[in-house]
């Protein structure tokens, strides 16, 4: 499409009671505008406008004094997820959450199951899990099960009855040999494991205490749809499924097979056939649009998270520049256009995005905006909310949720946590920032809600716009009359004068109400002539640094 629809931004000296304007610059870094990308027609699913929270059960909340978080903690916090009344904005508002791994299993991940069908003991019991449920869904909130069919764990029944003995009816559930083919893995790691006891060599691709499960052989891809269903049937809203690019290795190719397509997309109809509300979301590790296309062609499962999406999140806030973001986004819409993946910022397995950024709040503000309301299934780990940070080892990326600033329980526990918290608890926790209206915590809750009332933040086209000026990046998200204009300034200086230009087609001519989302920052009437002219404020505009802005635009 060409372009010539003209945004001039200018003149919030007046607006904004500023006392003066620094002089107007111009640079000559540009944002490629790329033309509108609409969803085809689709039957409205429940996570269409949802927000989702991934939660680590052992460190989210305990009940019983353990200093291990439980199901019973996690149902006593549901309310400072969603109170299940859309009016309140004391909650977080999220309506989706995404536990990692709850079965029983011998590590404190729960990565290497052992037991498919029961529930963590340090977590509670099958009733403590059902009332959950329960109680999560009367609030309006769906839950999805962290699930790891491409291994077991070491322990795991099935591995050690094929250990002992070669006629094991499961032993060709596994991967053996009986020498070592020689061969690393896709970071160079041993898999490749030796076992004296079945004279031989099992592949296990993260590590020796998670061999692989064989899925050439059919009683294998026969028990996990048997486990999917049981899930399903006691009223789970879908999976997280871990480590899928790994299901079926060819030799020394171990990801993103022909036969890993062909059996997620035969599973992906499985699910589809008896559960059309399941969603089903793939961890592809760093996957990029590119990796990404040929899980979406032919359809496999709901979708996907978008590392590449992630990655350019971060690196907009830390460069300071937002030039590549609309770019990156727009090229994962055009190869998928209806927006079957998913958003993040950092999940259990990377450094936390506080830590990377640096600790600072206004950044941390920058990166929610853009998550909450760029396309996309969004999703946020627990603690990001209010800052918690993280760095390796693993455990110190999944430390306890961190409620108050006491120094011993945290508000997570009446004893000493699983973990230590991390050396900012005193003062980085829920009680700290629940009544401070600047706050992080409460600036997710702002974007959490609107999200909730916007259809066009959830699913509606995507309509980035030119601007020229580095760190600013901008653009439109339009559902029918639902119109959010989003302008994000990743610069730590204020950005003077800048010009924005729309893609033709993008808004019908006329004059359009602007009304700030986030509080602040009011904005006069825009209005679009039938010339493609777009008039909005007056010369000499300035965009502060760090400024998160949204505008509903209504016709006047």
């Amino acid at each position: 499409m060409s372009l010539r629809y003209t945004l001039k931004i200018s003149s919030l000296l007046v607006l904004f009671g500023l006392s003066a304007l620094l002089a107007a610059t111009q640079t000559t870094a540009r944002q490629v505008s790329t033309p509108v990308v609409s969803p085809p027609a689709a039957a409205p699913s429940w996570w269409d406008n949802a927000v989702c929270y991934e939660v680590f059960v052992r460190s989210f909340s305990d009940s019983n004094g353990d200093g291990i978080g439980d199901f019973p903690g996690l149902t006593a916090k549901l309310d400072y997820l969603n109170d299940g009344d859309p009016t309140t904005t004391h909650d977080l508002g999220v309506t989706c959450l995404w536990l990692m791994p709850i079965f029983e299993s011998p590590s404190y991940h729960g990565y290497d199951v052992v037991d498919y069908e029961a529930i963590d003991r340090d977590y509670g019991t099958m009733d403590d899990f059902t009332t959950f449920l329960d109680d999560a869904h009367q609030r309006g909130i769906r839950v999805i099960l962290d699930l790891p069919l491409n291994h077991t764990g070491v322990d795991h029944p099935w591995f050690q009855d094929a250990l002992m003995n070669s006629d094991s009816p499961y032993h060709d559930w596994y991967i053996w040999s009986a020498d070592d083919p020689g061969y690393l893995g896709p970071w160079g790691q041993v898999v490749w494991h030796p076992t004296t006891r079945a004279n031989g060599y099992y592949y296990g691709i993260f590590w020796e205490g998670m061999p692989d499960l064989n899925y050439r052989n059919p009683d294998v891809t026969a028990e996990a749809r048997r486990i999917s269903r049981f899930w399903l049937d006691k009223g789970v809203d879908g999976y997280r499924l871990d480590a899928i690019k790994h299901l079926i290795e060819d030799g020394p190719i171990q990801e993103d097979t022909p036969e890993t397509h062909a059996w997620l997309e035969d599973y992906g109809a499985f699910l589809a056939a008896d559960y059309p509300d399941v969603l089903t979301i793939g961890e592809i590790f760093g996957a990029t649009t590119s990796t990404l296309t040929a899980y979406f062609d032919p359809p496999q499962l709901t979708g996907y998270y978008h590392f590449g999406i992630a990655d350019e999140l971060i690196n907009a806030v830390n460069s300071g520049s937002g030039n590549n973001l609309t770019t990156v986004v727009s090229s994962a819409l055009a190869s998928n256009p209806s927006q079957s993946f998913s958003t993040f910022l950092t999940n259990h397995d990377q450094t936390r995005a506080m830590t990377v950024i640096g600790g600072d709040v206004n950044e941390a503000k920058l990166a929610a905006t853009a998550l909450l309301t760029l396309p996309g299934l969004p999703f946020i780990y627990y603690g990001e909310e209010v800052g918690m940070t993280g760095d390796k080892p693993d455990e110190r990326l999944r430390t306890p949720m961190q409620w108050s600033a006491d120094a011993l329980t945290g508000g997570f526990t009446s004893s000493l946590p699983w973990e230590p918290f991390q050396d900012n608890q005193s003062y980085v926790n829920v009680a700290s920032q629940a009544g401070d209206p600047a706050s992080l915590l409460n600036h997710y809750r702002r974007l959490i809600h609107l999200h909730a009332v916007h259809p066009a933040l959830g699913s509606g086209d995507f309509i980035p716009i030119t601007i020229s000026t580095r760190g600013l990046t901008a653009y439109l998200r339009v559902d029918g009359d639902d119109i959010v204009l989003v302008i994000l300034n990743f610069g730590d200086e204020r950005e003077n004068a800048p010009t924005f230009t729309l893609a033709a087609g993008a808004l019908t001519p006329g004059t359009y109400n602007l009304e700030s989302l986030l509080g602040g920052m009011p904005a006069p009437p825009m209005t679009l002539a039938t010339d493609g002219t777009v008039s909005l404020w007056s010369n000499n505009a300035s965009i502060p640094a760090n400024a998160t802005l949204i505008y509903a635009l209504t016709p006047a």
